[in-house]
């Protein structure tokens, strides 16, 4: 015949799968080919749905009127009892607790142990296709501290009630250090559908330390140069730095993690060369969260770390003061610190 086509049995799955997923349209479709008075052989074959379904189209008709007809909502279909014991497994056991050598669940593991425990045979297949169903996604987990510091909100209320109260000569800045490697971050990016993006490595990974402060007042980030290591002599640098482009307040109140080198000789030394111009205040262990410039790292390796194609560490510490530099405005911007803290004036 001229002007037909062939279609696969994969392709013609697809036209299937969009033509009756507009519900409203193919029942409506139906009731107007009723009321012209087409056989139900007539209209299974230019609308594709079965006797069942024309009969009871024109029985909510009958029944109901044209809008009995176009209601679109689905009644909900039962939940098969494999299926509400497999989400069961999946929310509140690990492989483990089943004596398997794993610590993540498969779809070939679950099925297998439907055959096992429920004598219920499904294919893996069948198994994800029920758990898309129940909205359970294969996706990278996201890592949190087990452990919690027992003084954690005592730590952070003195450290809000020390900003509330805070006179105008001093300031308070939040202090973390960052490591920056020339193997570059891999990251999602755009790319065609079957074929994957490259991203180049240099091979000898190098790495840097940056150690940063967010100002409180202004949402500023001041960085220090970079060191080959993370420690006391790295820290002690970057205090100069504060003490140096803070100037024109008197008490500069450093808010940092708990890392060993943050209190020991080198540190107290260089502190009591400087008595009451910096004042060291520890933040609850184990919360990265209650540090805002945590947030600001996140940002740097999203725009500058992730995927690169820089050839040398050099160049990339160049992009990422050169990024530091351009983006002030934007850390005040993102300096509501999550609502932990309030911004200063």
């Amino acid at each position: 015949m001229d002007g037909s086509i062939r279609l696969s049995l994969r392709e013609r799955k697809a036209c299937l799968k969009v033509y009756r997923s507009a519900r409203a349209a193919r029942r409506a479709l139906i009731v107007l080919l009723l009321a012209e008075g087409r056989s139900y052989r007539q209209i299974r074959t230019a609308v594709l749905a079965s006797p069942t379904l024309i009969a009871a189209i024109q029985r909510d008709f009958r029944q109901g009127g044209v809008d009995s007809v176009l209601k679109t909502e689905r009644r909900e279909a039962s939940v098969p009892y494999w299926l509400i014991v497999v989400m069961r497994w999946l929310v509140s056991f690990t492989p483990r607790d089943f004596g398997f050598f794993r610590s993540r669940w498969s779809c070939e593991l679950l099925a297998l142990l439907l055959h096992e425990r429920e004598g219920i045979r499904l294919s893996p297949e069948s198994v994800r296709r029920g758990m898309r169903r129940m909205e359970f996604v294969w996706r990278r987990p996201r890592p949190v501290v087990g452990p919690r510091d027992p003084e954690h909100a005592t730590k952070l209320r003195q450290i809000q009630r020390m900003m509330a109260h805070l006179p105008s000569d001093e300031t308070v800045v939040f202090q973390d250090e960052v490591d920056v490697h020339l193997n570059p971050k891999i990251g999602p990016c755009w790319m065609v559908r079957g074929e994957q993006a490259e991203v180049v490595t240099p091979g000898n990974n190098e790495k840097r330390h940056l150690a940063g402060s967010l100002h409180w007042r202004t949402g500023r980030l001041l960085l220090s140069a970079p060191s080959r290591r993370r420690d006391a002599t790295l820290f002690v640098a970057h205090l100069d730095d504060l003490r140096r482009q803070l100037r024109s307040y008197c008490v500069i109140h450093v808010v940092c993690d708990n890392a060993s080198f943050h209190n020991c000789r080198a540190v107290r030394d260089f502190l009591a060369r400087h008595p009451g111009r910096i004042v060291l205040h520890s933040l609850p262990k184990y919360a990265p969260e209650t540090n805002p410039i945590e947030r600001i790292w996140w940002h740097l390796h999203e725009t500058i770390t992730r995927n690169h194609r820089c050839r040398t560490i050099e160049e990339l510490l160049r992009e990422v003061y050169d990024w530091a530099d351009a983006q002030q405005s934007f850390f005040f911007q993102t300096a509501s610190f999550r609502n932990t803290y309030k911004l200063a004036a």
